[in-house]
């Protein structure tokens, strides 16, 4: 059975508000997440994700409020992350209305919280989030790419496509996939990446990062993601969740 390719727009949200930059920087205003999240959950998106950027840089835990407002205006799951540190900050999350958890910073310090989310909720409410770039400077990796933490403003050293291999072992249901290169950049998703890393983990795969044509979607799609994430070009209208869709479905791609 051929599983249905997931569009998912990302709300980036910093301070209460949707921002979004290139590679993480030079960030700009791009509205209200409630707002945001109404629109997209009425224009057909499968899945709303709500990253609280500044969370884990800055030491804070994520919006619980704007989580809840957002969760209540829309009718498609939620996924949230950012800050997550704990078991406890995933039962806080859920409650305040997300349906699933991204987990990233918190996990490459401790791996083993991987396993203790998901033998708590269950793996299907997991999702691990990997900010990679490609090696340019410090030691290489066997992959060629490397984990980033805080925003991707410092690298890890770890291998990105062997910390994903591990994480699902360890219980995480999805992996978010974001190239730190190609972030906002609207260049084309890592397909690189994406096809390397789907080559080791057998679980739902979300690509994310450089979205710029709807033609970028199809490629990813081809390239083995089973959800396709973006973010500004949603926010700043140079497509919508129907317009990447029927691209989509007129390449061939199933979607729901």
């Amino acid at each position: 059975m051929t599983v249905a390719v997931r569009v998912i727009p990302c709300l980036d949200v910093d301070a209460g508000r949707v921002v979004k930059g290139v590679n993480f920087q030079d960030l700009q205003d791009a509205g209200d997440p409630v707002e945001l999240a109404h629109r997209y959950d009425l224009e057909g998106a499968d899945e709303i994700t709500f990253l609280d950027v500044s969370a884990s840089s800055s030491d804070r835990s994520t919006t619980y409020d704007v989580v809840r407002r957002t969760a209540e205006e829309i009718f498609v799951p939620l996924t949230v992350g950012g800050g997550v540190r704990s078991t406890d900050d995933v039962d806080r999350l859920l409650r305040a209305g997300a349906d699933k958890v991204g987990v990233n910073t918190a996990a490459i310090a401790h791996p083993a919280l991987v396993s203790e989310i998901a033998q708590r909720f269950g793996s299907q409410v997991l999702v691990l989030s990997v900010d990679a770039r490609r090696v340019v400077d410090g030691p290489p990796t066997a992959s060629g790419y490397e984990v980033t933490t805080h925003g991707g403003r410092r690298g890890t050293g770890i291998d990105a496509v062997a910390w994903a291999k591990q994480a699902v072992e360890l219980g995480a249901g999805e992996v978010l996939l974001n190239s730190m290169d190609a972030d906002g950049t609207k260049d084309g998703f890592d397909l690189e990446m994406l096809a390397a890393v789907r080559r080791e983990v057998a679980v739902p795969l979300i690509a994310s990062g450089g979205a710029g044509t709807v033609e970028h979607f199809v490629q990813a799609a081809r390239a083995g993601a089973d959800a396709l994430l973006a973010a500004s070009v949603f926010h700043f209208g140079t497509m919508t969740v129907g317009d990447v869709k029927a691209a989509l479905r007129d390449a061939g791609v199933p979607v729901r």
